[in-house]
C-alpha cells in the first residue's frame, strides 16, 4: 500500500501525463476531497498509509480527472463569489475570472438603497446568490432557457438560504423591471470554437457556451431587451469574449448607449457596462 505522499506524488504525475493543466494541485485537491482532510491535515498524514477502501476512492477519482472530467464536478462543489454552489453538468462551471464580474457590479449598486436586480442566463446561480449575499437588502431575480440549469440554481439557493426569484424562459424571459442592474455571462463563443475547446469544457452544456457565428447572437437581443426595462442611468453590464467586448461596446455605442470596458484580472477586455441613454426633454 502506498503512503498519502506517495499516492500524491503519483497522482501528479499521471495527471501530468494526462495534460491536466495543474496537475499537483488537483491531485492535492482529490486527496483532501476524498480523505476529508484540510490541508495542514493532508500534510500531518503524509506518512500514513492509504487505507483499501479510501485507495479504490481515490483511483477512481484519479481516473475521471486523467480522462479530464473537470476537477469541480467530481469534487461536486465549488467556493466562488461568497457562496458555496454545487456543481454538475446541468450548468456551466462558474468561472474565477467572473467573480470580477461580481465585483463590479456590486460597485454600481453602492449607492442604491433596496436595489431590483436581474442575472440573466444564471446558470448555476453563481451571479444571482453572490449578489444577494453581498446585498441582503436586494431583491434579485434570475432567469435561465435550461429547466436543468435553473433546478440546480434552486438547489444552490436552498443550500445557501438566499431568497432568489428565479424565471425560466429566454433572456429576460418577459420581466420588464424596472431594474438598477441588469447582468449576464451569456453563451459568448462563436461556433468555431467548439473544434478546439478544451476536453473540460465539452462537459459543460453547449446551450451555455456558444452563440452563433461571432458569438454575439444573444447578446444583441440581450441588450435591445434590457434597454427598456433599467431605470434611467442604470447599467448592464456583461462578460463577453475578450475578442469581441470592445467590437460590442462600440456596437452598442453606435445605437445610443453609454459603454465602457473593463479587463479582467488578467488584463483580458472581458466585461462591459453599458447604460442606455435617455434622450433629454426640451428645456431639461
Amino acid at each position: 500500500m502506498a503512503t498519502v505522499r506517495e499516492w500524491f506524488q503519483a497522482a501528479s504525475r499521471r495527471l501530468a501525463e494526462a495534460g491536466v493543466p495543474s496537475p499537483e494541485v488537483d491531485a492535492r485537491a482529490l486527496l483532501e476531497h476524498a480523505l476529508g482532510l484540510s490541508p495542514t491535515g493532508l500534510l500531518l498524514r503524509g506518512p500514513e498509509q492509504v487505507l483499501p477502501d479510501d485507495a479504490a476512492r481515490l483511483n477512481g477519482l484519479l481516473e475521471k480527472r486523467a480522462a479530464r472530467v473537470p476537477l469541480q464536478h467530481l469534487l461536486g462543489e465549488v467556493e466562488w463569489g461568497g457562496v458555496h454552489l454545487r456543481s454538475d453538468t446541468r450548468a456551466l462551471i462558474p468561472r474565477p475570472e467572473t467573480e470580477w464580474l461580481l465585483h463590479l457590479s456590486l460597485q454600481d449598486l453602492s449607492a442604491v438603497s433596496l436595489p431590483r436586480v436581474l442575472d440573466v442566463g444564471t446558470g448555476s446561480g453563481a451571479l444571482a446568490l453572490g449578489l444577494k449575499a453581498a446585498r441582503p437588502d436586494a431583491q434579485v431575480w434570475a432567469t435561465d432557457i435550461s429547466p436543468e440549469a435553473l433546478t440546480l440554481a434552486q438547489e444552490n439557493s436552498a443550500r445557501n438560504g438566499l431568497e432568489v426569484t428565479f424565471v425560466q424562459g429566454s433572456l429576460l424571459a418577459g420581466l420588464a423591471g424596472p431594474f438598477d442592474l441588469i447582468v449576464s455571462n451569456p453563451p459568448y463563443l462563436p461556433e468555431s470554437d467548439r473544434l478546439e475547446a478544451d476536453p473540460e469544457v465539452k462537459h459543460d452544456p453547449a446551450l451555455a457556451l456558444y452563440a452563433g457565428t461571432d458569438g454575439l447572437e444573444l447578446a444583441r437581443p440581450l441588450a435591445a431587451q434590457a434597454a427598456g426595462a433599467l431605470t434611467p442611468g442604470a447599467p448592464l453590464w456583461l462578460e463577453l469574449d475578450p475578442r469581441n467586448a470592445t467590437v460590442f461596446a462600440a456596437e452598442l455605442r453606435s445605437t445610443g448607449w453609454d459603454t465602457s470596458v473593463h479587463p479582467d484580472l488578467t488584463g483580458r477586455e472581458r466585461f462591459v457596462r453599458a447604460s442606455p441613454v435617455r434622450e433629454r426633454m426640451p428645456g431639461v
